[in-house]
């Protein structure tokens, strides 16, 4: 069965992590604690004419902007830390290097070793969204679902490319990877998520273009805010499918390096 292996990893994260129930369900209690700060620093904003000009393309409002950029944003954060993460814990237990002698694909390794991450933040952000809509008054009655979908696809695939070469560092050096914190800090000053990419200075809005959390903001927000469709969302995701095909197997080969460093090394068992 082609999905046996993916789903063992899968059963053996998800227990491992209800394990830690307090903890499992504290986090959900982060994300009500977020919504609210957010909501009152909205109400804070207010309808100022500069706030409604900088943010008319996704409705006027400020506070369903940052909600989905915060929301969303979490993408970002899994794709560059979960594998990194992921496999320092497989070298702390000391099955990293048992997995990679058996039969099992290198890619199945990386994927699978990741998708109970990318599962639960789905539903991190899918409480952020409904929060939103429940209590807190955003309207998604003319969300177009599929486009938005097809844009989260890509954002997982172009940040996990990010994440899988953060994860060689790591593999590598055993320390801190620079990497990492520098695209999550360009990205969340530059990408959108607490303020549109309009109110930057040209030089910034520039340097914004290339990190793909910029079009995935800006496609996922059209989509879900203004009812936006592919037509409207294209130059988002021609970028996105850009950065994909571009990323991906460059990440995979800087991996496949990295473990054969490692196993040459001596380390491939050692964080």
């Amino acid at each position: 069965m082609i999905l046996r292996k993916p789903l063992a990893f899968l059963k053996k994260d998800f227990l491992m992590e209800i394990s830690y129930r307090f903890a499992f369900f504290l986090q959900f209690g982060g994300i009500f604690f977020s919504v609210v700060m957010f909501y009152f620093v909205a109400k804070l904003i207010g309808d100022a004419p500069t706030v409604q000009s900088s943010l008319s393309r996704y409705g006027g409002e400020y506070f369903s902007f940052v909600l989905v950029g915060i929301a969303f944003s979490n993408f970002l954060s899994v794709g560059l830390g979960s594998f990194s993460t992921s496999i320092r814990g497989e070298q702390m237990m000391g099955t990293l290097e048992a997995m990679l002698v058996t039969p099992t694909r290198l890619s199945t390794v990386i994927v699978s070793s990741s998708q109970w991450n990318f599962a639960f933040t789905s539903i991190r952000v899918g409480v952020y969204l409904l929060l939103g809509a429940l209590f807190f008054g955003v309207d998604f009655s003319n969300a177009s679902v599929l486009p938005a979908l097809t844009a989260l696809v890509l954002t997982v695939i172009a940040f996990s490319s990010l994440g899988i070469i953060s994860a060689s560092f790591i593999m590598i050096f055993k320390r801190g990877d620079p990497l990492a914190w520098l695209i999550s800090t360009s990205s969340t000053l530059l990408g959108g998520v607490y303020y549109p990419v309009s109110i930057l200075p040209h030089w910034l809005q520039v340097l914004s273009l290339f990190f793909p959390i910029t079009y995935a903001l800006d496609a996922i927000r059209l989509s879900l805010l203004q009812g936006y469709g592919f037509a409207g969302i294209a130059r988002d995701l021609l970028a996105l499918t850009v950065f994909s095909i571009v990323t991906l197997p460059i990440s995979l080969v800087i991996f496949r390096y990295a473990v054969r460093r490692a196993k040459k090394d001596g380390s491939l068992a050692y964080y």
